[in-house]
């Protein structure tokens, strides 16, 4: 069996119920509304934050209306924020799809990443737990402020991996947190037991991220974009931010600041790929990403279900190991 199947195993049956749930809530009638939420429909994902959600309540306890409906809760805001996302980016495309800003324009992709936020907080609305609310609330906010914190980046003339791994605790790894603490407080686990699921979700997003930077130094059309899209947005991540700070010269230093400043051409860029790769950028981001997963994996209670360990180990090991 291979590591989504047996993510999948302990909780098949409350993933499809999931998924009608998901489905029904971007459906809509309205013109336009309904050509867009059907799009956006027919090319979700795995659905990794979702069974994260399911995993995490059936490890402390039943899942329940409330963990199905704050699973949908999160999902949203995640589309939504993707969708908002490639607005504020101007890209074309999504995991080698064409963007709905691409498709329609970016009214529309606003208006539409706007009625899903609402939508999302009816469903945490619909867990009747104002922890669960306040979950999905203060998730938009980092999702925002980390966005706002990466803009803001762009100036800076020094390389900070702090400042880095501020923007991914805010957005990508707090994905992933909520959706492990929201699972916890759907089941009512004890506080303890909540601060475990969240951590446990944070090191999982921080290894999501990092793989996701590794994969922008090689070409991958699976992904839609070509070797160092990141940079023609002018983001620095972890593979060079490690040999800016540890073996670049001032030649160098100077290039990333015009990436940075979006000054740079795509023949510099390409350079500078190739002299993150020579000087041990990817290795070093790949052994970061290693020690958190070893790090999620370290927070797993020892007494647990058999097939629920496997699902877990399972789902941190897809982090690290996918390949797109």
């Amino acid at each position: 069996m291979d590591k989504i199947g047996l993510i999948r195993k302990p909780i098949e049956r409350e993933l499809s119920e999931f998924k009608m749930l998901f489905d029904t809530a971007l459906t809509s009638t309205a013109p336009i509304l309904g050509d867009v939420l059907g799009y956006i429909r027919k090319r979700n994902g795995k659905m990794m934050r979702p069974m994260l959600v399911l995993l995490m309540a059936k490890l402390y306890g039943e899942i329940n209306s409330a963990t199905l409906h704050s699973a949908l809760s999160l999902e949203l805001l995640h589309t939504a924020s993707l969708v908002h996302d490639d607005v504020v980016d101007k890209s074309d495309k999504r995991r080698g799809q064409a963007s709905v800003n691409a498709l329609y324009d970016n009214r529309v992709s606003v208006l539409v990443g706007d009625y899903m936020l609402a939508t999302s907080l009816r469903h945490a609305a619909y867990t009747k737990e104002i922890e669960l609310v306040d979950l999905v609330a203060r998730l938009g906010q980092n999702l925002s402020e980390g966005e706002i914190v990466q803009l803001a980046n762009t100036s800076n003339t020094y390389f900070s991996e702090e400042i880095y791994f501020d923007v991914i605790r805010k957005k990508t790894a707090a994905l992933f947190t909520a959706s492990a603490e929201s699972g916890a407080l759907s089941v009512k686990a004890s506080a303890d037991d909540v601060d475990k699921a969240a951590l446990f979700g944070e090191m999982i997003g921080i290894a999501f991220q990092i793989k996701d930077d590794i994969f922008d130094y090689f070409e991958n059309e699976a992904l839609g974009k070509p070797t160092g899209n990141d940079m023609l947005e002018g983001k620095l991540t972890l593979p060079a931010l490690y040999v800016l700070n540890h073996q670049a010269d001032e030649a160098t230093r100077e290039l990333a600041l015009r990436i940075r400043s979006l000054k740079a051409s795509q023949e510099e860029i390409a350079s500078f790929v190739s002299y993150v790769k020579r000087e041990g950028g990817i290795e070093y981001a790949d052994k970061v990403m290693h020690d958190y997963r070893d790090k999620a994996l370290g927070l797993l209670p020892a007494q647990t279900d058999e097939s629920l360990r496997a699902a877990l180990t399972a789902y941190v090991d897809y982090v690290v190991d996918r390949t797109k």
